[in-house]
Order: structure tokens, then C-alpha cells, then sequence
């Protein structure tokens, strides 16, 4: 059959079809003609048959789905009928697919496994929030929304590439640990046929001086006459101050709120749910960390955080702040926020004035002693006061220079925490 015996209709005669008393059809051969309604309305639609019976296709409106690409749909709707298969219910499998992938997409999939990891780890709330800014600014802008099923080994390379870029090495290695965890549970659920996520030594090798940290007493000195001299905001200059004296994990400090802090007792008790351990910890207060946060009070006190985002909306300071504040100082590579943690638990190992086990509770490790069975927040208590307060007055003493302001002075009648 030729060509323009099959195709009856032509353009002139679908532009000229008006509606009548009732819906009438104008073929165009095998099987596709256009519908036209009382109103006017045309419609492309092709019908056949499948094991002897008839169905019934629609392939779009006129005149958004023009005479050529009608023909050219069902040129392909009788390709498929000829493989055997029905092309009305393959297009019902398409729709399911669409609405399938619509739901799991990368972000759904990966918020889902989010959700379940740290319920069965029982993860502290902070921990949770910090996988997901991580995915949500590494991942989800560019592969969010895509299906998780259609994204590649070269998708999520690219993506891990691009945060290798900025220089953030170990953040990539973090993320990749996510995405592979996220599409191992989209296995397990049938989404994906196969893990894509690229393997670690595709990546740079993470610069294990993220928690670059000073330790020299010299060195550790000019670094508290930098933060002293810091010129920007008063909240990040406290919290600089305020890091080396309790030697905290950045994210425990960055989230710290007024009320768990009694500045009477000099005391500082960190709920379990905010703890890398989930356990509650106390922190002593010294003298000189008292007096910061009594000043700091003054200015954050009526709100609910110590240290608040200077973008507002309830949020505390974000956990690139303090690392770009160092990096401000002259101290990127040299120093993290995190290094506060190892200057204090080098410095006063290597004092030998506190026991070992004295350092190892207050900097929050995990006990060792798989015997004892309770854990109490208070325990080296007195001990831990009067290491934290000689550990204030030497950093005072590092610090102590003729032009520059000290970590802190003691106010009159303050507790010696």
C-alpha cells in the first residue's frame, strides 16, 4: 500500500473540520483519524486490535499535535503492536514509571534513608542535620529531583568532583559515603539495579589535616592574639574565645543554648541528645569562660541560643563560620575548629599535671571500660574543675602580650571553677 493511499487526510481538510450536531470522524488510514466534536474540538486517535479485540489510543489534541506528528505517533504505536506488545497498556506501565520515578527521586530516597539510619543508630538530632546540609548542598541542587534510578556512576562523579574543587577533599569522601549508603538501601528496595556510586580511590585523597591543629605553646600563643585581635562579628569573636577553653566539638558549641548553661555553679551540662555519644556532659566553667558568656548574655541572653546565625530565623551559627573566621586569621591548614580539641588534649596530656582518664571524660571519649555499665556525668568532677581552670590560666598566660586583650579576666567574687 502506498503512502498516499494509506494517508487520506491533509492538512487544508483538518484545519477546515468544524464541529456538527454530533462528533463525526475523518479517517486518515490504518486505523488513525481525528475526532471532532460538537464543539469543534479535534482530536487524534488511532485505534486496533489485540488478540481480537479493539482498543483505542488517544495520540493529543489539534492544534498542538499537528496532521505530520500525528502520523509520526502512530507510526509508532504500529511499530509496537507489531513486537507483540499492547501500546495502550505499555503507555499505563510509561505513566506508572513517570509517577514511580516521581517519587523516588534522589532527594526522596536519600531523606528516606536519612530518616531510617538515624533512628536504627540512634543518631543525636545535630549529626542528622549535618549528613543532610551536606547532601542537601552537594546533591540535591543538581541531582535531586532527577529519578534515582536514571542517575549514573558519571552523575554522581561529577558531583563529587565539583566538591573536590573547592578544596573541600574530606567532604567529598563524606558525601560519597552517603550517596553509596543511599543507593545501597535503593537496592534493597528494588529502585536501582546496581550501585553507581564511584569507589573512594576516584577520589583525592582527603587531607587528614582537617583537624590541623596548633600545639606548641609559642605557636598556640599567637594564635590567641589573633582571635583576641579578630575584628568581625562579637558573637564569632566570643565563640573563638570561648572554643579553647572548653575544647568542645565545634558542632556541640555551635548549638549551645542559655539554658543549659548555670553560670552561678560555672557549670555547663550538654544534653545527651546533642552529644556525638549521646550521653549527657558536663563541662566546668572557668573563671574566664564564665566572664565571656556573662558578657555575651548581655547581648544573645533573650533568645534561645548562645550563639545564633547572624541570618536569624532560630538558627545557630553555621559550621563553616568559625573555619572561616581562622581561615580570615591567617590559619587555613594550620588550625581548625576542631583543633581546639587536640591543642587541649596534647597540651595537657603532656603536662602530666591530670590523670589521663581525667582529659579522656572531659573531652567526651568514648569509655574504653566496656565493664562499667554506668556512665556519670559528674565523675572527676573537682578534678576536672581544676583542670580546666589551670588550663584557662596558662592559655591566658600564652596569650599575654601588651597590645592585644586576653582570652578572658576573672570579675570580682567570680566561683574559681
Amino acid at each position: 500500500m502506498s503512502k498516499n493511499a494509506l494517508n487520506k487526510l491533509t492538512t487544508v481538510a483538518v484545519d477546515a473540520a468544524k464541529g456538527r450536531a454530533k462528533p463525526y470522524k475523518l479517517a486518515d488510514g490504518g486505523g488513525l483519524y481525528l475526532l471532532v466534536n460538537e464543539d469543534g474540538r479535534r482530536y487524534w486517535r488511532i485505534k486496533y486490535r489485540v488478540d481480537g479485540k479493539e482498543k483505542l489510543l488517544s495520540l493529543g489534541v489539534f492544534p498542538e499535535v499537528t496532521l505530520k506528528r500525528a502520523r509520526t505517533l502512530a507510526g509508532e504505536v504500529r511499530k509496537l503492536k507489531a513486537t507483540g506488545a499492547d501500546p495502550a497498556q505499555e503507555r499505563q506501565y510509561a505513566k506508572a514509571k513517570r509517577r514511580a520515578d516521581a517519587a523516588n527521586t534522589v532527594e526522596a530516597i536519600a531523606r528516606e534513608w536519612v530518616a531510617k539510619e538515624a533512628k536504627r543508630c540512634d543518631w543525636a538530632d545535630s549529626h542528622g542535620r549535618v549528613v543532610l546540609r551536606r547532601l542537601e548542598k552537594d546533591v540535591f541542587g543538581r541531582l535531586g529531583s532527577k529519578p534515582i534510578g536514571s542517575v549514573t556512576h558519571a552523575d554522581l562523579l561529577a558531583a563529587l568532583k565539583r566538591v573536590e574543587e573547592r578544596g573541600a577533599m574530606e567532604s567529598a569522601h563524606r558525601v560519597r559515603q552517603y550517596l553509596d549508603a543511599t543507593f545501597r538501601y535503593a537496592m534493597a528496595k528494588h529502585l536501582v539495579p546496581a550501585n553507581p556510586t564511584p569507589n573512594p580511590q576516584e577520589l583525592e585523597v582527603p587531607d587528614r589535616g582537617r583537624f590541623a591543629a596548633i600545639t606548641d605553646p609559642k605557636g598556640v600563643g599567637a594564635l590567641l592574639r589573633a582571635i583576641g585581635g579578630y575584628s568581625g562579628s562579637h558573637v564569632v569573636r566570643t565563640a573563638l574565645r570561648l572554643a579553647p577553653l572548653v575544647f568542645v566539638r565545634p558542632g556541640e558549641l555551635r548549638a549551645a543554648e542559655w539554658a543549659e548553661f548555670d553560670l552561678d555553679a560555672a557549670e555547663w551540662m550538654i544534653p545527651a541528645e546533642r552529644m556525638k555519644m549521646r550521653r549527657p556532659h558536663l563541662v566546668p566553667l572557668s573563671a574566664q569562660a564564665v566572664a565571656l558568656l556573662r558578657e555575651l548574655h548581655d547581648l544573645t541572653g533573650t533568645g534561645k541560643l548562645v550563639f545564633p546565625s547572624e541570618r536569624g530565623r532560630g538558627r545557630p551559627m553555621s559550621e563553616n563560620t568559625l573555619k572561616a573566621a581562622l581561615d580570615t586569621l591567617g590559619f587555613a591548614g594550620k588550625h581548625t575548629a576542631h583543633g581546639f580539641r587536640h591543642m587541649a588534649s596534647t597540651m595537657l596530656h603532656e603536662s602530666r599535671k591530670f590523670r589521663s582518664e581525667v582529659v579522656e571524660r572531659q573531652l567526651a571519649h568514648a569509655d574504653k571500660n566496656t565493664i562499667r555499665a554506668v556512665y556519670n556525668a559528674a565523675e572527676y568532677l573537682e578534678e576536672r574543675r581544676q583542670m580546666l581552670q589551670w588550663w584557662s590560666d596558662r592559655l591566658e598566660t600564652l596569650a599575654a602580650t601588651d597590645n592585644v586583650v586576653s582570652l578572658g579576666k576573672r570579675r570580682p567574687g567570680t566561683r574559681n571553677a
